[in-house]
């Protein structure tokens, strides 16, 4: 597997290990990871949040950069909350439905 593609894959997976406090889903079967764009030892990550006001926003944040920047190759993570398009149910993965009775 080249090098960019194992790095992705991890940092895929650290995002898997991020969970709403108030949700028992992580963040990225929710559906709140928009973009994930990686340039040499840099990371950054387009997300948004369940709610605009969500009382989680900056533990959330700050789980993710620890998380993502404990990643082998990464030095850098930037995460930008975005709230263009809005979050709803459709975007959260089969499995995350699932888990919260929505299937």
């Amino acid at each position: 597997m080249n090098e960019f593609l194992d790095k992705e894959e991890k940092i895929l997976a650290m995002l898997k290990t991020v969970f709403d406090p108030e949700i028992p889903v992580n963040v990225y079967d929710l559906g709140l990871i928009y973009k994930v764009e990686i340039e040499d030892a840099k990371c950054s990550i387009d997300m948004t949040l369940t709610a605009p006001s969500c009382p989680a926003a900056d533990f959330l944040v700050e789980d993710i950069r620890q998380k993502v920047g404990s990643v082998e190759g990464i030095d850098e993570v930037e995460v930008n909350l975005v709230f263009e398009p809005e979050w709803n149910k459709d975007m959260m993965s089969e499995e995350a439905k699932l888990e919260l009775g929505f299937l």
